[in-house]
């Protein structure tokens, strides 16, 4: 089984490579965001929670988030590997996700984290609000306060994963087969 997490700051790809990664590896692809969304489309009261700090340009609490996730692993426990997308975003995370998968006898075999500028990101945030209808990809000021929460709570996930040996950063600058190809080639190496 392989488990990867793959992160970065909004607009860094992660949505975009992860739907290239599940087919070629045959991995289950969670996103937290596509979960969120879809509680919030549908108005339970999980998503009605969520919204009210993605609105404000806030990360969801953990305990909202791990209870989504451990939910959608749960749905798929014959799967050969899973792609998580947006989570973890924090040390507490992180430790609950490994404590999660202890218990499934799995474990997170890498973190690959999508480097970009932050200028360049803001710029494919924007331009991606035009269509995506989320008022925080249409805002720069809650562009940059999610880009400062990141800073601040998932930047230290480095760390954690570095030392485990399991940590790996991939340029995410360049058309999408350049980014998937290096995604590929740290995958190929595990």
């Amino acid at each position: 089984m392989i488990n990867i997490v793959l992160f970065g700051k909004p607009g860094a790809g992660k949505g975009t490579q992860a739907e290239f990664l599940k087919e070629k590896y045959n991995l289950v692809h969670i996103s937290t965001g596509d979960i969120f969304r879809f509680n919030i489309k549908n108005e339970t009261e999980l998503g009605k929670a969520a919204q009210v700090y993605i609105n404000r340009g806030d990360l969801v609490p953990d305990s909202l988030t791990i209870k989504m996730l451990e939910s959608e692993v749960n749905k798929n426990t014959e799967a050969s590997g899973f792609l998580f997308d947006g989570f973890p975003r924090t040390e507490a995370q992180a430790i609950a996700l490994d404590n999660f998968l202890k218990t499934k006898d799995w474990q997170i075999t890498a973190t690959i984290a999508l480097d970009a500028d932050d200028t360049v990101l803001v710029e494919r945030i924007l331009e991606r609000g035009k269509t995506s209808g989320r008022a925080d990809d249409q805002d720069e000021v809650k562009i940059r306060n999610r880009y400062a929460e990141y800073n601040e709570k998932t930047a230290p996930l480095i760390d954690f994963y570095k030392k485990q040996n399991k940590f790996y950063a991939v340029n995410g600058i360049g058309t999408i087969t350049e980014v998937t190809e290096r995604l590929g080639s740290v995958i190929e190496k595990l």
